[in-house]
């Protein structure tokens, strides 16, 4: 019954009631309707509307950027579900911040449209065709643009992109639509627009540049070649800690008197570092905060192998002793002890200083950020797709030391606790869920590695040359006969006493 009346007393979310809200949550000062587009962006979850729509939204609040206003979309039919809880909203978004030191919540309203989905992407296609589209970008995981692991040469050979090359009018895929949209604007006059790839890939522009046009260059040389020449795809390296929407945020959105469909929780960090490459103009994101800078590969290798590769450090064991949160993992002495000694002594002697900031400080404020516990991020959110963020997180770091000669064994031991981890039991005997596209796979090699550790290695498409490598493999194959001889826990304190 209480749970009624609260319900009964919330605020729903709209243009029409933002001057009802209570007075603690923050709203746009600015004139939404007055609002025109300028990028579409594909790929509408939590991260974005964080992350790259705060800083959008930011600059409205500034009075600038009016008409540089965001237009969602999506390319798979479960993509539906969120347009429709954003359109029912007038597509704003209550973001919550976790900051140990209080809550606070602002309501967002950057995004003002969201295309319709339809099979062949014909909306899409269209709303990128026009001439005030001078932006398109993505977030659609690491794991999304069609990347031979090994190799990091385009996967011609994928189904979608052998698809897409045979149906370029109507597409499967957001790579797909973006051509066709270009190719719309070529032959109308009406010039490129940018490509901007916000995911955690280092050199995420040039990635993207290397999809779309080897994609084109399957069914068009010529427009491929227009594309690559007139189009830009600046590298970006983006970071803010967003879990999840579940109940729990529901509930937090609702104590602030906001009846969101799809609320937002965040910690207190942004960073944002931008290549200044935009063949067609931009928002000035730097008086939002950004940095724009002609070096983003230094900032974006600190933080995906530090941040990013430290989560999957510490995600894996955490799954296999049935702990449910990040925070919690920090917290136990352990695993909390296993992020520090990876990161300082095997993953910072290969990342540099950027800008005010060494590796070492670095490591220092994402032990801070994993260990917030306002931030209810799930282990299993953070394991999930181990064979795109291992590949593109820990398996470089791995290739560098080797080179170098310096400590592998610490890395040696996530590739063993990975292993455990996909083999799809925890510690305690229960079952963990698919949580891989490759679940299965990952699963076969894994019960094959409990008896013969070198079968998880041979999986070449993952490990390439690391797997021949004799003290790596060694290494390797002494951590996961401990952990499954005497334990998760017996492995990580014999690794931290070293």
């Amino acid at each position: 019954m209480a749970q009624a009346i609260l319900k009964d007393t919330l605020i729903k979310l709209s243009n029409a009631t933002l001057p009802e809200l209570p007075q603690d949550v923050k709203r746009p000062a600015y004139d939404r309707s007055a609002l025109t587009a300028g990028i579409v962006h594909i790929g509408l979850g939590n991260f974005h509307r964080a992350h790259q729509a705060w800083y959008l939204h930011r600059l409205m609040q500034m009075g600038q950027a009016q008409d540089w206003a965001i237009v969602g979309a999506g390319v798979r039919p479960y993509d539906r579900v969120q347009r429709d809880k954003l359109a029912s909203q007038d597509y704003l978004t209550t973001l919550i911040e976790l900051d140990p030191k209080g809550r606070s919540a602002e309501i967002t309203g950057s995004m003002i449209d969201y295309v319709p989905i339809e099979d062949g992407n014909g909306p899409l296609i269209a709303r990128m065709a026009q001439p005030n589209i001078r932006i398109v970008a993505l977030t659609i995981t690491e794991g999304g643009y069609y990347i031979n692991p090994v190799t990091k040469g385009f996967d011609a050979e994928h189904p979608d992109m052998q698809h897409d090359a045979q149906n370029p009018d109507t597409p499967r895929t957001a790579f797909g639509a973006m051509i066709a949209a270009l190719k719309l604007r070529r032959a109308s006059g009406l010039g490129p627009f940018t490509g901007q790839s916000c995911d955690n890939l280092q050199g995420n522009g040039a990635i993207l540049r290397q999809t779309l046009v080897s994609l084109a260059r399957m069914s068009d040389p010529d427009l491929a070649d227009w594309i690559d020449e007139t189009c830009t795809f600046p590298n970006s390296m983006v970071d803010c800690i967003v879990p999840a929407t579940g109940p729990k945020e529901y509930e937090i959105a609702a104590s602030f008197g906001v009846d969101d469909q799809a609320p937002v929780t965040h910690e207190n960090f942004r960073q944002w570092v931008i290549e200044d490459s935009f063949c067609a103009g931009r928002p000035n994101w730097e008086d939002a905060g950004a940095t724009i800078s002609d070096d983003v590969h230094a900032f974006e290798a600190m933080k995906i192998r530090i941040l990013n590769g430290g989560h999957q450090v510490i995600s894996n064991p955490g799954e296999i002793l049935s702990i449910e949160m990040i925070s919690e993992c920090m917290q136990d002495d352990l695993i909390g002890a296993l992020f520090r000694k990876i990161a300082l002594e095997e993953v910072a002697p290969h990342v540099h200083d950027v800008p005010g900031m060494t590796p070492q400080a670095y490591v220092d404020l994402i032990d801070s950020r994993f260990s917030n516990p306002e931030i209810v991020d799930t282990v299993r959110r953070v394991a999930f797709d181990g064979s795109s963020r291992h590949t593109g997180f820990i398996l470089p770091v791995i290739t560098d030391a080797l080179a170098a000669g310096t400590s592998i064994d610490g890395l040696a031991l996530s590739q063993a606790l990975w292993a455990r981890m996909c083999e799809g039991t925890r510690e305690d005997g229960s079952v963990i869920d698919a949580n891989d596209p490759f679940w299965d796979s990952l699963q076969v090699a894994a019960k094959s590695a409990k008896s013969n550790p070198q079968a998880w290695l041979d999986q070449r498409h993952y490990y390439g040359d690391i797997a021949q490598n004799s003290a790596f493999s060694a290494s390797f194959a002494r951590w996961l006969n401990l952990i499954w001889d005497q334990g998760t826990r017996t492995a990580l304190q014999t690794y931290l006493a070293q």
